[in-house]
Formats: C-alpha cells, structure tokens, sequence
C-alpha cells in the first residue's frame, strides 16, 4: 500500500514557475515509479510526466517537454515537478501516482496508487 498527497498548487501568472511535492508513504513506496496526470474542467485526465523507481528514465508529454522537470528523493520519498514558463493551458488539478511495475509509463492503466490532487492555476 502506498499513500501519495501532494503540495504546492496555487495562482501563478502565465510564465511564472512553480514547483508540485507529493509526499509517498508505504514500506516499499521507494520501489514504485512515480508519475504527474493533470485534469483540466470539462477535459479528461492526461499523463504529464513520470520517473522510474531508480530516477533514472523520465519521461513527459510533448505539451511539457522543455518547460517541466521531474525528480525523486527517495530518501525522503518526495516527488516533484518543477514547472517553468506556465501558460493558462497548464490550468488543472495535478494528480502524483504510483506504478508497480517501477518504470517512467504515460500508461494510466499502470497507475495503481494516486493522491487527492492540487490545483493550479495559471492566469493570463
């Protein structure tokens, strides 16, 4: 079992930055590869960026890619994601998971694991 709540949502203007935590807890939280989904109001939920157990493999979505930066400490079992140069279409919940298999998937199927979210928003 893994329990995952993230941090750092907030209002930001459009090209400002901005950096997510998710806290992981769980005995073998450290072996689980860590990912960012996003839900925007009236859109589904997309993949944002994912890591594998060992940090090693990243792996983002073309809308991101260049602008967000994806980390882990597995120390501390804290997840981040440093945004850079937000637009208003980054506006979403952003929702941290975990995948069993300890790769960096955009495969939400592989999720098993995943927090309540914060939002952010990005004001133009």
């Amino acid at each position: 079992q893994v329990q995952l709540a993230e941090s750092g949502g907030r209002l930001v203007q459009a090209g400002g930055a901005l950096r997510l935590s998710c806290a992981a807890s769980g005995r073998t939280a450290g072996n689980y590869g860590l990912g960012w989904f996003r839900q925007a109001p009236g859109k589904e939920r997309e993949f944002v960026a994912a890591i594998s157990w060992s940090g090693v493999t990243t792996y983002y979505a073309e809308a991101v890619k260049g602008r967000f930066t994806i980390s882990r400490d597995n120390a501390k079992n804290i997840l981040s994601l440093q945004m850079n140069s937000l637009k208003p279409e980054d506006t979403a919940v952003y929702y941290c998971a975990a995948d069993k298999f300890g790769l960096a998937t955009p495969r939400e199927p592989d999720y098993e694991y995943w927090g309540q979210g914060t939002q952010v928003t990005v004001s133009s």
